[in-house]
C-alpha cells in the first residue's frame, strides 16, 4: 500500500465530523513534527486548527480540512462510511474526496520536499481545520486568518486542496471564488382569519411583488472573470399550520453568490431599496460569509498550477471561478495568491464517496512539484 494511500485510509478511520478533528491533526502534527516542521495548536472554541511551518521568508501554504459531513443512512452506503474500503480501483469512505485525500497528498509531499531541499528558500505551511463543513466557521480559518493579521503573519502563496477536478485530475482549478452574502428576512403582519382579510395584513401576499422584482432583478453582467451574480431563494416559512389562519410573520431565507462586478454593501442597499419601495414592515439580518477573490493572471502560483497540470496530467486545466465557497476566501484578504487544486468531486458529500486509488497515488506528486517550483526553484537553495 502506497504512502498516501495509508494515510488517507487512516484519516478515514477517524470519525471527524464537524467540528470534532477525531485526532487526525495530532496524528498529522507528529508526523511533520518528525520531518522537521514546528507546529502550533490553535483550538478556538470546540475547532482544532494545526498550523505547520518550515523555513522562513516568503511563504507557500497548503490549506485544508480534517473535518468531514455527516454521513447519513448507512443503509446507503454499500461499505461502512469510516471503515476505508477498496474495490475496483476506488477507495471509498466519508472524506475520500473531500477532503481527507488531499490533506495526506499535502502531508507526504511536504514531507517528501523538506527531505529534498532541507536548505529550501522561504517558508512552506501546512494549515488545516476541523471546521469548514460548518455552518458559520467562526473558529475555524476565519478565526486563524484574523490571528494572523493581528500578529503579521505573512502569506504569499496559498494551494488550497478541495476537490476541484471534474472528470479526471487536474482538468480544472480554481483560481477565484464568488463572494457569498445571505440574508434572513422577516415580514411582519397582522394574523387573522381568512373568512375576514379586512381584520388582517397577509404577509405572504404583501411580500409576493417585491419577491418577484428580487428574483427578476439583473444584479450585474458579471466580468470576464465571473458569471453574473445570482439570487436564489433557499426557505420560505409562515403559517401556523392551520388552513383557516392568515400567519402574521413570513422568514424568508435567501443568498447572493456575487461577482467583482458589485459589492456586499451595494447588493444590501439594493435589496432593502426593493423592499421599501413595496411598503413592507420588515426586518432584516446580513451575513457575509466571504468577499470575491481572484488570483491575478500572471501571479506566480496560478501560472506554476498550470503549468504542472499540463505536464503531469496531461492537458492544461480549465481555469474556473464557478462552485461554492472554500476556506481560501479568508486568506486571501491576507494578501495571498490563492489557487485550488484537488481530486474529482462528482462523489463529494453523497454516499459511497471515492476517490480513484490511481489519481490518489499522483497528487502528492503534483503537490511536490508546485512547492519545488514555487519556493526550491528560481529562488535558490538558502533561506
Amino acid at each position: 500500500m502506497s504512502e498516501v494511500l495509508a494515510l488517507t485510509s487512516e484519516l478515514i478511520r477517524r470519525r471527524s465530523v464537524t467540528p470534532d478533528d477525531a485526532g487526525c491533526q495530532a496524528l498529522i502534527a507528529a508526523r511533520l513534527a518528525q520531518a522537521g516542521f514546528t507546529t502550533e495548536q490553535l483550538r478556538f472554541g470546540a475547532v482544532d486548527n494545526l498550523w505547520a511551518t518550515h523555513g522562513s521568508g516568503p511563504t507557500l501554504v497548503f490549506l485544508g480540512h480534517t473535518d468531514v459531513v455527516p454521513n447519513g443512512p448507512e443503509g446507503d452506503w454499500a461499505s461502512p462510511p469510516f471503515e476505508p474500503t477498496i474495490s475496483d480501483g476506488y477507495l471509498y469512505g466519508r472524506g475520500a474526496a473531500d477532503m481527507k485525500s488531499g490533506v495526506a497528498a499535502m502531508v507526504v509531499a511536504l514531507e517528501a520536499f523538506v527531505a529534498r531541499h532541507p536548505e529550501h528558500a522561504g517558508r512552506i505551511a501546512l494549515l488545516l481545520t476541523s471546521d469548514e463543513e460548518g455552518a458559520e466557521n467562526l473558529d475555524g480559518i476565519r478565526r486563524v486568518a484574523e490571528t494572523f493579521r493581528q500578529r503579521g503573519e505573512r502569506i504569499d502563496w496559498c494551494l488550497v486542496g478541495e476537490p476541484s477536478s471534474r472528470q479526471r485530475l487536474g482538468d480544472l482549478i480554481r483560481v477565484g471564488r464568488r463572494g457569498s452574502l445571505s440574508g434572513t428576512l422577516r415580514v411582519h403582519g397582522v394574523q387573522g382569519h381568512v373568512a375576514y382579510p379586512e381584520l388582517a395584513v397577509n404577509p405572504i401576499h404583501a411580500l409576493a411583488p417585491a419577491l418577484a422584482e428580487l428574483a427578476a432583478e439583473s444584479w450585474d453582467a458579471g466580468n470576464a472573470d465571473f458569471p453574473p451574480t445570482s439570487f436564489q431563494v433557499s426557505n420560505i416559512a409562515a403559517g401556523t399550520g392551520a388552513a383557516n389562519v392568515i400567519p402574521g410573520h413570513l422568514t424568508v431565507a435567501f443568498n447572493f453568490r456575487y461577482s467583482t462586478a458589485s459589492s456586499a454593501q451595494g447588493l444590501r442597499e439594493r435589496t432593502e431599496a426593493i423592499l421599501g419601495r413595496h411598503g413592507l414592515d420588515f426586518d432584516l439580518e446580513w451575513n457575509l460569509s466571504g468577499e470575491p477573490f481572484l488570483s491575478p493572471a500572471d501571479g506566480k502560483l496560478r501560472e506554476v498550477v498550470i503549468g504542472v497540470c499540463r505536464e503531469l496530467c496531461g492537458s492544461a486545466p480549465e481555469e474556473s471561478t464557478g462552485g461554492g465557497t472554500s476556506d481560501g476566501r479568508f486568506i486571501a484578504p491576507l494578501g495571498a495568491e490563492v489557487v485550488e487544486l484537488g481530486p474529482c468531486n462528482a462523489t463529494i458529500h453523497k454516499a459511497n464517496e471515492r476517490i480513484a486509488v490511481s489519481e490518489l497515488e499522483r497528487l502528492p506528486g503534483l503537490y511536490l512539484a508546485v512547492a519545488e517550483r514555487v519556493l526550491a526553484e528560481g529562488a535558490g537553495e538558502t533561506r
